[in-house]
């Protein structure tokens, strides 16, 4: 098995939380009372329950590093949720004049930051 590191998000319900990723084409393949694990493709998010979180003031966050970050950002955009500056859950696209591989990013309806990055294979 290659070595991997997975995201440790809060989420404030489970059930919230999966029906979020699930429209954005997460599916759950873990899930107790303590944990939750949605995966898409190779992407795996894993989450522990925080009841109490505020999104306003969460401060967690992730990178994804994608194959086609701009696909799923626009995937993001199919299923609802919509470019603004505040919110939750809410995209925030790269400005135009940026350069560097990140595309914009996924604020959840937990207020997690998840950055939309192009992968680039190691070598």
């Amino acid at each position: 098995m290659t070595d991997r590191a997975t995201p440790n998000l809060p989420a404030r319900d489970f059930d919230e939380t999966a029906q979020f990723y699930e429209a954005l084409g997460f599916s759950q393949s873990w899930r107790d009372r303590a944990w939750m694990i949605l995966t898409r493709g190779s992407l795996q998010l894993e989450f522990f329950p925080h009841p109490d979180l505020d999104p306003s003031a969460s401060w967690f966050s992730a990178c994804l590093r994608l194959s086609d970050p701009a696909r799923f950002y626009e995937a993001c955009r199919a299923a609802g949720v919509s470019e603004a500056r505040a919110g939750f859950p809410r995209l925030v696209p790269r400005a135009a004049d940026d350069t560097g591989p990140l595309v914009g990013a996924l604020i959840d309806l937990n207020g997690s930051l998840l950055r939309l990055i192009k992968d680039h294979p190691a070598g």
